[in-house]
Parts: C-alpha cells; sequence; structure tokens
C-alpha cells in the first residue's frame, strides 16, 4: 500500500462514524460515474460466457 494511503487508513480510523459518511459522500465525487462495478463486471463475465455457449437471441430473430 502506498503511503499516502496508509496515512489516509490511519486518519480514517480516527474519525467518528458520521464524519466517516460524510468523507465518504466527499470521495465519491472525485470517482467517474463510468467505472464498471463488480456485479458490472460479473454481469458481463456471464453475459459473454452466455454468448460463447450460443444462449442469444438475434435482432432479425425478434418479431418487433
Amino acid at each position: 500500500m502506498s503511503p499516502v494511503r496508509n496515512q489516509l487508513d490511519a486518519m480514517i480510523d480516527c474519525l467518528p462514524d458520521t464524519e466517516q459518511t460524510l468523507l465518504l459522500e466527499i470521495v465519491k465525487r472525485f470517482l467517474p460515474d463510468d467505472v464498471a462495478t463488480p456485479e458490472d463486471l460479473e454481469d458481463i463475465r456471464t453475459a459473454n460466457e452466455e454468448f460463447a455457449r450460443g444462449e442469444f437471441v438475434r435482432a432479425k430473430d425478434i418479431d418487433w
């Protein structure tokens, strides 16, 4: 872990829970909105596996 990360971890541990909640909201503002979550990555992996097994429907086969 980086020295900065170690410092942050130590400082967070010293904050009361209510302040940790506020800090979490502040940190979230620095994160991009388009980052895949672990759930997103799992869904993508599952979809790729289903596609590889031929488990899909072609758009031309759908009665729109």
